[in-house]
């Protein structure tokens, strides 16, 4: 087969960057068989960690997909024709969108794979989208994308819920995709890179410190984790404790909620104690999962929640939100709380700071759990469904 990716995401770093890395990466590996052909946009054309084998083809656009497909932003009819009509100038079997923000139409005669990550935008559209523009041309666009999907993949059987019930679909147009933390996300010795990377952040070897890696975006609901942060600094004031907040605020272009974040900081007087570091790369991120004391993941909802798979690879007990996929996720090695409620994320964050041993076997039951998440098994999945289409 010939098999058509829309790549035009590939460098992004949230999470559904990381998913099309991971997933075609560990699919590459395990088919050597059919034919991948990546398409991008003039502006991911100079993303250099393509895999080699794959044929990479260039539309002639004017913008990147991903910042025009942002919540503020609107890709243009030439644009989307672009990348049509190079689809279309190649035969390809079947053709998979990793994410549904860089959709464009298909006018080949070929089978579409479609993902859907989450219905956040569809069930909190006031935290996604800064305006009424903006909605209405996601809707749009997602309308269009369901339509001509013969499949859509998502990345949890909560997602697979609420995408069913959201969009009234069959369960049979379906199917799961899940994902994992990436091999370099591990326990790791503490050694002199460690420290170097904590120094980096302004943080020391053996500092107490919450974590908490993501978007800034205001569906993460990080001011109700500032709000429980301040409460535990009020309870007892003498102690260290700080919370790191991982997660880029200058060039992500989606909706962000910095700039409110920042003056609840500086209102609560608490500028010492809250860190925020933008975007750092992964092998930093690792030693700051090995070094915090607990990851913190109170978003209203996830549709998978990768930064608490990546945070129990290595070692590092999590507290997350009651709701969405993260329950799923997480499963018996998680703690949880009601993300509305500021008072409840305080309470079970000191429980589990004041109980050594507890902390010490969620971190055991996260090593455990995150083990059962490969993207090999993801890849496998993906395989079987593109084979699934193109025996059609």
């Amino acid at each position: 087969m010939k098999i058509g990716i829309d790549a035009s995401c590939w460098g992004n770093k949230r999470g559904f960057g990381r998913f099309i890395r991971e997933l075609l990466g560990a699919l590459l590996e395990i088919d050597n068989t059919n034919e991948y052909l990546f398409f991008v946009d003039s502006e991911t054309t100079d993303v250099d960690d393509f895999p080699a084998r794959v044929k990479k083809l260039v539309a002639k656009t004017k913008h990147s997909s991903v910042k025009a497909a942002a919540a503020d932003g609107r890709r243009s009819v030439s644009d989307l024709w672009a990348m049509s009509r190079e689809v279309l100038r190649h035969k390809v079997d079947v053709f998979f969108f990793p994410a549904v923000y860089s959709y464009f139409p298909i006018f080949n005669r070929t089978k579409i794979l479609l993902t859907i990550h989450d219905v956040i935008a569809d069930h909190n559209p006031e935290m996604v989208f800064p305006n009424a523009r903006s909605k209405f041309f996601w809707k749009l666009k997602q309308n269009v994308a369901i339509r001509q999907a013969d499949l859509i993949a998502t990345v949890s059987q909560h997602s697979k819920k609420e995408i069913v019930d959201y969009f009234h679909l069959p369960e049979s147009r379906l199917r799961i995709i899940s994902e994992a933390a990436r091999p370099s996300f591990k326990v790791l010795p503490t050694n002199n890179g460690y420290v170097s990377a904590l120094e980096r952040y302004g943080l020391a070897s053996g500092e107490r410190f919450l974590l908490y890696v993501g978007g800034i975006s205001p569906h993460k609901n990080i001011g109700r984790l500032i709000d429980a942060f301040k409460q535990l600094h009020d309870f007892e004031p003498d102690n260290s404790l700080k919370l790191v907040l991982v997660g880029d605020y200058k060039d992500d272009p989606f909706f962000s909620a910095y700039p409110q974040l920042r003056s609840q900081v500086s209102d609560m007087q608490l500028n010492e104690r809250v860190i925020f570091t933008g975007f750092i790369p992964d092998a930093d991120l690792a030693y700051l999962y090995n070094a915090a004391t607990l990851l913190v993941f109170p978003s209203l909802e996830e549709g998978f929640g990768l930064p608490a798979i990546e945070a129990m690879a290595c070692g590092t007990p999590v507290a997350a939100s009651s709701t969405g996929s993260l329950p799923e996720i997480l499963g018996s090695a998680g703690r949880y709380f009601d993300p509305l409620k500021a008072e409840d994320i305080s309470h079970v964050i000191r429980e589990i700071l004041s109980d050594d041993s507890h902390r010490a076997k969620m971190r055991a039951d996260g090593l455990a759990r995150s083990a059962g998440f490969r993207w090999k098994r993801g890849a496998e999945d993906t395989l079987a469904i593109f084979e699934e289409l193109g025996g059609n």
